[in-house]
C-alpha cells in the first residue's frame, strides 16, 4: 500500500452520501468505498470520483457492494433479502458484482468486497452460491482484485469451510469484529485467530451482543470502544498477527452528523491506541 503505515486509521464511506473532501479533513489517506445498489455506475460517476480521489490524494483500499432490496432489519430479514443467497435476484447480483468490480478497477482499488448473506453452517455452503463466488473472484482476478467477503453472518469454522469449498486464491476476509457481535456468531477475537491468514482488510467496528430474549434480533452497533469487542485486545491481536493494513472505521447510523463525530472519535481513538 503506497506510503500507508501499519494500522493506520481509514474510514469506510459512502459514494453520495459522504463528501471525500470532509472525510479527507479527519485527516485519513485511505479508506473504502460503499456502493448503493441504485447508484449508477457511469463513466461520469468514474470520472467523478477518480478527480475526488487524486484532488484528495487519497488511497481507495475497497469498493464494497450493496444490491438493491436487502434489509437489514432482523435476522431473519437478512437471511431471506441479504447478497447472494436469495435466488431470485442472484442473477441480477451477479451482473451488479461483476459493474463494481470493472468500476472499482478504474478507480485503481485492489479489492472489491460484500456481505454474500448467510453461509451454510453444516456444509460448505449452497452450491449455487459457492459457483457464484467463483465466477466473481475469476471476474475480479482479471482486475488484479482480491474478492472479500464480510464476517459476521456465519461462525468463523464456517466461513472457512465455505472458503475451503470455493477454492479460489483470491477469496479473502474483510474483517469486522461487531458483525460476529451483532449477529451473535462468536466472539470476535478468537475468530480474528482462526481467520487471520485470509484476512486482507477490516473494519474498526463496535457492538453489543443481541438481547436474549428477542428471537431473531441483531445487537445493537456502538460507537467503536463503547461496545463489547474489546478494542485494546483486538487491536493488539492484530499486531501480533503482523497485521499491516488500515483499520477502516465504520459507523452505521441514519443521524449523519452524530456518525461523523462518532467516525471522527474513532479515528483519535485508534492514533492513541496504536501508538
Amino acid at each position: 500500500m503506497p506510503d500507508l503505515k501499519p494500522l493506520q486509521p481509514g474510514v469506510m464511506f459512502w459514494a453520495g452520501r459522504d463528501d471525500l473532501a470532509a472525510i479527507r479533513a479527519m485527516g485519513v489517506r485511505c479508506g473504502q468505498m460503499g456502493l448503493a445498489g441504485d447508484l449508477p455506475l457511469t463513466d461520469a460517476v468514474v470520472r467523478e470520483w477518480k478527480a475526488a480521489l487524486e484532488r484528495e490524494q487519497f488511497t481507495l483500499l475497497t469498493v464494497f457492494a450493496a444490491y438493491r432490496g436487502e434489509s437489514y432489519a432482523d435476522i431473519p430479514t437478512v437471511q431471506s433479502t441479504v447478497g447472494f443467497v436469495p435466488p431470485a435476484t442472484r442473477a441480477e447480483r451477479e451482473q451488479r458484482t461483476y459493474a463494481v468490480s470493472d468500476f472499482a478497477a478504474k478507480l485503481g482499488a485492489a479489492s472489491i468486497a460484500c456481505h454474500i448473506g448467510f453461509v451454510d453452517e453444516d456444509s460448505a455452503g449452497h452450491p449455487a452460491v459457492r459457483d457464484m463466488v467463483r465466477r466473481v473472484c475469476d471476474h475480479a482476478a482479471r482486475h488484479g482484485q482480491t474478492f472479500a467477503l464480510e464476517t459476521g453472518q456465519e461462525s468463523a469454522p464456517a466461513l472457512l469451510r465455505f472458503m475451503d469449498a470455493v477454492d479460489r486464491p483470491n477469496l479473502r476476509i474483510n474483517f469486522d469484529p461487531a458483525n460476529m457481535i451483532l449477529y451473535g456468531t462468536g466472539d470476535p477475537i478468537e475468530a480474528l485467530k482462526l481467520l487471520g491468514p485470509r484476512v486482507v482488510s477490516v473494519h474498526a467496528k463496535d457492538g453489543d451482543w443481541p438481547p436474549k430474549n428477542v428471537p431473531g434480533a441483531l445487537g445493537t452497533e456502538r460507537p467503536f470502544g463503547q461496545g463489547a469487542v474489546g478494542v485494546e485486545r483486538w487491536i493488539g491481536t492484530l499486531k501480533q498477527m503482523g497485521f499491516q493494513g488500515p483499520l477502516n472505521v465504520e459507523r452505521e447510523t441514519e443521524n449523519q452528523g452524530q456518525r461523523l463525530a462518532d467516525i471522527r472519535a474513532a479515528i483519535e481513538l485508534i492514533r492513541k491506541l496504536v501508538g
